[in-house]
This record gives structure tokens, sequence and C-alpha cells, in this order.
């Protein structure tokens, strides 16, 4: 006769707990990257939404479904991100330095974690990701995209092998509306870089050229931007020295490698201890 395996109540509410979904809350939600993130939260199995917040404006109490031509989900557009977090297992923030400081904030508040991947942040916004760790679950990139971090750990590589007669470059370009410059992508590939030269990248980075510069100091890693139409995002190391050069690179086509990377990153993020993770531990690189 076989035998009856009969599930404990707590192991029973452990196992519901393990396998319910992820509640994932997205600010910024009325965006192209935020409707971008809802779409993918939606299309991810153990997932589910947790809500959506956008500063004051005609999108405010419109349905996060009807947001993204989905049906009604019941949920609406908040013009104050603090409930969502309460409610929420992780919020996505790709916003803007100024809001994502508030953001830290309330993760830390909450014991939500956090994903990030906003860029032009300053010292203050570092800082408050940085005492959000200690509490909670924090992923900060540049970029999210699978194909850019493989980028950046063939930048390093690359680095670390070619010797300081390999002149480096990294050459970004962006859409017209793009605010920050160098991307925040660009500076992640020089900060690999630098690692591969075991440098540290604010003493050797050259973020502009112009007028009369005189001749390229040896170990100078340089920054070139690009802005214009509605170009997603192309990145390009080159390493260039007498005789050869060497160029490596990624383009972006659509936003919706960032939605994926980003909830990845979520998932990755379940019973995950604080601290302060970037995509290279996501993805185990």
């Amino acid at each position: 006769m076989p035998h009856l395996h009969i599930l404990r109540p707590e192991f029973e509410a452990g196992f519901t707990m393990a396998t319910s979904p992820l509640k994932i809350g997205i600010v910024g939600c009325a965006g192209r990257m935020g409707r971008m993130l809802i779409s993918e939260v939606l299309a991810t199995s153990g997932t589910a939404l947790a809500g959506g917040s956008e500063q004051p404006g005609p999108h405010i109490g419109t349905d996060l479904g009807v947001l993204v031509g989905a049906k009604p989900l019941g949920l609406n557009v908040l013009d104050n991100p603090e409930g969502m977090f309460s409610a929420a297992d992780v919020v996505i923030d790709f916003t803007r330095p100024e809001a994502t400081l508030g953001h830290a904030k309330l993760a830390a508040a909450t014991k939500t974690a956090l994903i990030v991947g906003t860029t032009g942040m300053g010292d203050d916004v570092h800082r408050a990701l940085s005492e959000a760790a200690q509490k909670v679950a924090v992923v900060s990139a540049p970029n999210f995209s699978l194909g850019v971090n493989v980028l950046l750990g063939l930048a390093e590589k690359a680095a670390a092998i070619l010797g300081p007669e390999y002149d480096i470059d990294i050459l970004e370009m962006h859409h017209r509306h793009k605010v920050d410059a160098p991307s925040g992508t660009a500076l992640g590939l020089g900060q690999a870089v630098a690692r591969g030269r075991q440098v540290e990248l604010d003493q050797v980075a050259r973020k502009s050229r112009e007028g009369i510069t005189g001749a390229r100091p040896t170990g100078e890693i340089g920054f070139a931007t690009l802005r214009g139409g509605d170009v997603v995002g192309d990145h390009t190391v080159i390493f260039a020295a007498d005789g050869e050069r060497i160029e490596i690179g990624h383009k972006a086509s659509s936003r919706v490698i960032f939605a994926r990377g980003a909830v990845r990153a979520a998932l990755w993020t379940r019973d995950r201890r604080p601290g302060l993770y970037a995509m290279r531990d996501v993805l185990d690189l």
C-alpha cells in the first residue's frame, strides 16, 4: 500500500509563499520605459503588477492596463508612490536622479527591494542607494540588457590583455531626448576598462575634446557622445594602436531588452539578502 505524505500547515504555507507571484511596482509608469516595464511584468510568469506611479499630470487615475493597451486591471496610476511601495515586493525605477533619491528612501522605509536603471545619478543618490541596501536588496545598473552586460565583461577583459599602447575610446549614441551625457552605459564601460587596467576612471577619463587639445596622454580613456533621431542606444569600445584597431560594440533596437532584464533582476531579488548588487551579480558573470 503506498504511503500518504501529508503536508504540515507550516510547510504548506511556506510552499504557497514560495510560489506566489512576485509583486512588482513601477515608478514613472506612464513614460516610454514605464509602459514597457508594465507590459513585461504582465507577460512574465511568476510576477504580478502591484501598481504604478507617475508625476502629477494627465495620466493620473488611468487604469494601468488601459495605459499599455491591454484590458483593465483595476489598478490606477497613482501620484504618490508610497502606498505602492508598501504593497510591492520590489519596485523598478527608470526615472530621474531626483526622483530615485526619494524612491531609495521609500524602499528602505518599507523594506521593499529596488531595481534602479536611472542614469546621471550624483553622489547623493548613490549614497541613498547604499543606505537602502543596508536594509533591502538593491540592484543598480547602467544598463539591464544581457548583451550590454556581456559587452562590459568583454571590454574589461580586453583592457586587461591589451597594453597601454592601445588607446581606448568609448563612443555612444542615443535619441535626441536623452538628457545626460555621456550615457550611464558609456560610463559603466569606462569603469569596466579602468578595472581591466587597474586604474581609477576619474583619474584618466576625458569626457570631451575641443580646440587645441595637444597630443593624447598615454592611458587616457576617452568618451564621445552623439545625440539624434530615435536611437535607442549604440555603444562601441575602441582599442586603437599603431597598425590595428579593435572595436567591440552593442546596438539596441528596442527598449524591451532593458525591461526584460529589469524584470529578471526583480525576480532575482526574491529572498535575497540586503545588499547593493549589479547586473553582473544577477547574471552570475
